[in-house]
């Protein structure tokens, strides 16, 4: 499976700690094995139609279009689900 960073995400992901940048690239490489990968959320009301995925407290949040994923939104758990 193709996974492809939005623009937005990738400015989110630029700005995360070292650390977690390494985790979350853990997690994009976890994706391209989809649907065969474990510890994905389907997110409901405003968000229906997309996933997340955690690691600690850090979140990214996905949508899957015919054989692409694309990460949408990645950062801290505090405000992640309000825009």
């Amino acid at each position: 499976m193709d996974v492809t960073i939005a623009k937005s995400a990738a400015g989110q992901f630029d700005r995360l700690p070292l650390v977690i940048q390494a985790r979350m690239l853990r997690l994009f490489e976890r994706l391209e094995r989809w649907p065969e990968v474990s510890g994905v959320k389907r997110l409901t009301g405003n968000l229906a139609g997309r996933y997340r995925m955690r690691t600690g407290d850090y979140r990214l949040q996905f949508r899957v279009e015919r054989n692409r994923i694309i990460v949408e939104k990645v950062g801290h758990r505090d405000g992640f689900y309000e825009d």
